[in-house]
């Protein structure tokens, strides 16, 4: 089995892939605060034995991240467990997927390897994380560009961060826009003020790429709060990043 490691801003996703290229097995951990090597290795043990996993099981470790600065105490950990040097893969590894851009994050590079592999025809993928990102790649495989806003929860604990009467909220779909009482009304602009700026970023993207019919793919953790708002979205997984970093590797042993 091949272990799938994305190391993101907020959470570390680890999936599980078996020989048919399924992803059997996913779970997360809290990127921060930030661990040593010796603090990982115990939690990730530990995750294991909850899950029933058997670290002799796993014969490759794929590593994608966009937090440099822990991505050496995660590949220490995980070699010290499994006894094998994990492959890191990122923006230059060899995909179908054609760039140009010199600081495209691993995530949004893994996430066109899975839009390109999976479906068909123009795509824009919308990544839910602590940004808000927007990718179009074509029928093609040529990344079009990338638009970065504010993730919701980030926007949220700056919102919360920076007034005196506001606390946290379960971001959650409301019966009415208008509400009555602060909870209410924060779910409501916070859900469905996103939830306008992620259908109208999908009409404009359309419109800029010349495509109405382009398939949209949303990710991330809160994507799954509004796939059911919208019809503007095809479909919502949650795996997809880790997907394209299992493809990227597979990709990258074959060229």
């Amino acid at each position: 089995m091949v272990l799938v490691v994305n190391i993101g801003n907020t959470n570390i996703r680890f999936g599980i892939f078996n020989t048919q290229n399924e992803c059997i097995n996913s779970w997360i951990v809290n990127t921060k605060p930030y661990k040593t090597s010796d603090e990982l290795y115990i939690n990730f043990n530990s995750t294991y034995h909850h899950y029933g996993i058997n670290p002799k099981d796993i014969h490759k470790i794929v590593i994608g991240s966009v937090v440099p600065p822990l991505t050496q105490d995660v590949v220490t950990a995980l070699s010290n467990l499994h006894n094998i040097t994990p492959i890191l893969v990122d923006r230059n590894t060899v995909s179908q997927i054609k760039h140009k851009s010199n600081q495209l994050g691993t995530d949004l590079y893994a996430n066109c390897v899975a839009g390109h592999r999976l479906y068909k025809g123009n795509k824009i993928i919308i990544d839910f994380g602590t940004a808000l990102t927007f990718t179009a790649i074509s029928e093609k495989g040529e990344m079009i560009g990338v638009s970065i806003a504010p993730g919701i929860q980030t926007s949220l604990d700056a919102l919360i961060r920076n007034t005196a009467q506001l606390s946290s909220i379960e971001l959650k779909q409301t019966n009415t826009i208008l509400g009555l009482n602060t909870e209410h009304c924060m779910q409501s602009g916070v859900v469905y003020g996103f939830l306008s700026m992620v259908e109208g970023m999908i009409q404009r993207i359309k419109k800029e790429i010349n495509d109405e019919s382009a398939f949209v793919i949303a990710t991330g953790g809160l994507g799954g709060i509004f796939y059911p708002l919208t019809t503007l979205i095809g479909i919502y997984d949650q795996l997809h990043t880790i997907k394209g970093l299992y493809f990227l590797e597979s990709e990258r042993s074959f060229n």
